[in-house]
């Protein structure tokens, strides 16, 4: 087997793996915001905007699991990302590594790369595709 025909092969799986790793990672951020799970050591008190972000993760990271919606979501989740690293991160200097945000900008243009390329073949985006799609 070629090199080629495994990155044919194997490429929208990885897709789909990227997306629910991501989606995972999300809803954690989220529901340490929301229900203190999992708990962090010596927390920076929650805002209101820290509540609104950790619905944010929470739903947009459920919903990315499962692929429903997922460019929007992605997109959201993309966005909201870049908004903290800015928010958080960027004040502290200006090196991602050096602020703690390299997460922030890696989860950024990973959600935004899954916003433009779809959620891959395991999601039900790609099932309601094949169903609502007309057969030849």
């Amino acid at each position: 087997m070629s090199m080629s025909e495994i990155t044919r092969r194997y490429t929208p799986v990885t897709l789909s793996l990227l997306r629910i790793v991501a989606a995972l990672i999300m809803m954690e951020h989220g529901t340490q915001k929301m229900f203190d799970y999992p708990h962090i050591v010596n927390a920076m008190p929650y805002s209101r905007l820290s509540e609104i972000a950790g619905w944010i993760e929470t739903v947009g990271g459920f919903l990315l699991i499962f692929g429903l919606f997922s460019r929007p979501i992605a997109f959201i989740l993309s966005g909201e990302m870049a908004f903290a690293y800015f928010l958080r991160h960027n004040p502290r200097g200006m090196f991602p590594v050096n602020t703690g945000g390299d997460l922030a900008v890696l989860l950024c243009f990973a959600l935004l790369f899954l916003a433009a390329s779809g959620p891959g073949p395991l999601s039900l985006d790609a099932l309601w595709q094949r169903r609502t799609r007309p057969s030849a």
